[in-house]
């Protein structure tokens, strides 16, 4: 078996700890996992090994430090944001050395997974434009459900943030998602704005 075999191996085993279920029964993290790194491989055709294996990692252990562990409001929000790029990332470096994976390329993950370098460096863009994928796809109408109260401009403004966040080929792919029509609408605005 090869490092990076063994790898996937311990990052689905911790995947596989998440106390939450998808509806098809499956640890949720574990169908978030192949869907961040099926988003990679569609962006990044000739993905390394070491690419899609830092995909795996994008919500990795997640589920262990909920959102109610920080203030519930917005600067909570994005200090338990970073809390959990720097877990993350850490994690995914642990991971991938237990593996026999080399130090240089289990750094290089905890990079990408650890949002470093956003816009500039290539592994992290391709994760954040996969994780922007797989919310629009799959995520905004639950969250869309979760937060009814919010008003229209809000959703509007989250999705013109999650846009601003993607690359050129990730907008395009996102403009060909067949999303709800209420959700389309507010897309389409955040864009257009």
């Amino acid at each position: 078996m090869d490092f990076y075999t063994r790898a996937r191996e311990l990052i689905d085993a911790a995947h596989a700890a998440d106390p939450h279920r998808a509806a098809d029964g499956r640890p949720a993290e574990l169908v978030y996992a192949d869907g961040i790194e099926a988003w990679v491989a569609r962006l990044v055709p000739d993905a390394t090994p070491l690419l899609r294996l830092a995909a795996r990692c994008q919500h990795l252990e997640r589920w262990s430090v909920p959102r109610a562990s920080f203030a519930m409001d917005k600067p909570g929000y994005h200090a338990w944001r970073r809390s959990l790029y720097v877990k993350q990332a850490e994690r995914a470096r642990e991971l991938l050395l237990a593996a026999g994976v080399s130090p240089a390329e289990a750094a290089e993950v905890a990079v990408w997974v650890s949002k470093t370098g956003l816009k500039t460096n290539p592994g992290t863009q391709a994760l954040e434009d996969a994780a922007c994928l797989v919310f629009l796809e799959n995520e905004i109408g639950a969250f869309a459900a979760q937060h009814a109260g919010y008003p229209r401009e809000k959703f509007v403004d989250i999705i013109r943030k999650t846009w601003r966040k993607m690359s050129p080929a990730a907008q395009q792919l996102a403009g060909g998602l067949a999303l709800p029509p209420g959700i389309a609408g507010l897309v389409q605005e955040a864009i257009a704005s």
